[in-house]
């Protein structure tokens, strides 16, 4: 396929205002000015100057697991009755049957990470997987993709009632630091002992404590973000700061640390007293002082279709546009380990595309064309998305 005569953003490097992009085997082939545009050997798609970019990416969501419409019998966010269970993958409970995911294709979402949801202190591993399919495992682009841990109000308030800790937030860290040390203990066997037992139990830290993947940590508050902090830093390990809705308090500790955030979602309520100094500006702040920002909407506690507005509300709130952009695309790649395959438009990178009339950050511009590994998905032209 060629796409032709787009305005062509690419993420990273050079745009192109009247470009082409080429697509062979799933992937971007080549892409550059229109007077270099090769000879089209199969389908062309002119969009007539409408912006072609990267597909959209959500960072951090629970959609599939918390399936809408469904009630109980599709919320599959938390197993809890347990506050440590890592040995938990997102794969098992996904359903690409969930509405959300025709919903994302429809706003350009072309990929997202997904995974267990806060109500326990260790909640197991998220995925990161393309938004078209009918087969999980066919979706995957990285599994997994990170480990959830969460601090604060939702581990207390899940564990106050059921007399088991954590019923406070210095038992909640406990039991990760009683975890990551059970944890390291299995690691120092096998790598002394090839022969051990492999234990399921702790097996799914190894990735995390080689550095493979990240904590995946969900934290509000100041406090919280910084126990989490300290807690990473203790062990060694990568983390990315999931939420962070007080990290424009603690901007300059953030900015040492040298972790990434992903924000939001900011367009949900205050229904939390650890969300009270939650803002669109939050976003902007932490990108200007060069922390690497993504923006969540958390679906479904906002909506995953509106996520490229809730980036748009993070630029009317101080964030520059470009890193609004960024911190859809290219931004969320890098923070969840999948930049070599997604997140900008470029040579060997997976052709998932979206093409819009205007800036997608804009309410009223409309999504013309979704592709996922080099395959029309969603097109305006047709309500047909595959299902």
């Amino acid at each position: 396929m060629l796409i032709v005569h787009g305005n062509i953003k690419t993420m990273e490097g050079r745009d192109f205002p009247d470009g082409y992009v080429e697509i062979r085997d799933r992937k971007i082939a080549a892409l550059g000015e229109m007077k270099d545009c090769p000879k089209a050997e199969g389908q062309v798609l002119d969009v007539q100057g409408s912006l072609v970019m990267p597909g959209i990416i959500e960072a951090h969501c629970h959609m599939g697991i918390t399936e809408e419409k469904k009630g109980m019998e599709g919320d599959d966010c938390n197993e809890n009755v347990n506050p440590v269970t890592p040995y938990l993958r997102a794969i098992d409970a996904i359903n690409p049957m969930d509405a959300a995911f025709r919903d994302a294709m429809q706003a350009g979402i072309t990929s997202a990470m997904i995974g267990p949801g806060s109500a326990n202190v260790v909640g197991g591993q998220f995925a990161f997987v393309k938004t078209h399919g009918r087969c999980i495992d066919d979706m995957i682009v990285k599994e997994p993709a990170a480990m959830k841990v969460a601090f604060g109000e939702n581990p207390k308030v899940n564990y106050s009632g059921q007399g088991v800790s954590p019923s406070t937030r210095m038992a909640i860290a406990a039991l990760l630091r009683e975890e990551l040390t059970r944890a390291e203990a299995y690691r120092k066997k096998r790598e002394q002992n090839k022969d051990e037992e492999t234990d399921f139990r702790y097996e799914c830290w190894l990735p995390v404590l080689r550095g493979e993947i990240p904590l995946k940590a969900h934290a509000h508050r100041a406090d919280d973000i910084l126990t989490a902090v300290r807690i990473a830093k203790e062990f060694h390990l990568r983390m990315t700061l999931d939420h962070c809705s007080e990290g424009h308090l603690i901007v300059e500790e953030l900015r040492a640390a040298g972790f990434p955030a992903i924000v939001g979602p900011d367009m949900a309520s205050r229904n939390k007293i650890e969300v009270q100094n939650m803002a669109f500006k939050t976003a902007g702040l932490l990108a200007e002082h060069g922390i690497l920002t993504a923006v969540t909407t958390d679906h479904p506690v906002s909506k995953i279709q509106f996520l490229p507005i809730c980036a748009g509300l993070a630029v009317k709130a101080g964030m520059s546009s470009e890193e609004g952009l960024r911190s859809i695309t290219i931004n969320a790649a890098k923070i969840c380990g999948v930049d070599d395959r997604v997140g900008s438009l470029a040579p060997g990178k997976d052709a998932d595309i979206a093409v819009f009339a205007g800036n997608p950050m804009e309410v009223f511009t409309k999504t013309l064309y979704t592709l996922i590994d080099g395959e029309i998905v969603y097109s305006s032209e047709s309500s047909d998305t595959s299902f």
